[in-house]
């Protein structure tokens, strides 16, 4: 009895441990918008990571469209505003901006 409550007591704390270190292994990496471009215009992430993009123009919004998954897209995001997006799966995730579709970036999403 007294072994069957140490055990779980055990598997307890190695839970409490795990699940802070799981959630420190995603990062969020960001994506500049300034002078009508992407910055950096690829991006490299892991399956379960989030990407932000901020908008750092003075005057106009942006959004990200993600043409080849049904045209997902983001709202219109203003100067000093961000849309972030998690990537559950990998891939190659081409993107443009909805008003701007000159501007383009890519995401690569690798194993976890």
């Amino acid at each position: 009895m007294n072994d069957s409550r140490t055990l779980a007591t055990a598997a307890f704390v190695l839970l409490l441990i795990a699940l802070p270190l799981s959630a420190q292994c995603q990062q969020t990496v960001e994506v500049v918008i300034q002078n009508y471009r992407f910055e950096p215009k690829l991006v490299h992430i892991k399956v379960g990571d989030t990407v932000k993009w901020i908008n750092k123009e003075k005057r106009t919004s942006h959004s990200v469209v993600f043409s080849a998954e049904q045209r997902v897209e983001s709202e219109r995001f203003f100067p000093d505003e961000s849309w972030q997006r998690r990537f559950t799966v990998s891939g190659r995730f081409p993107y443009h901006c909805g008003p701007h579709p000159e501007m383009t970036g890519v995401v690569e999403v690798g194993g976890s």
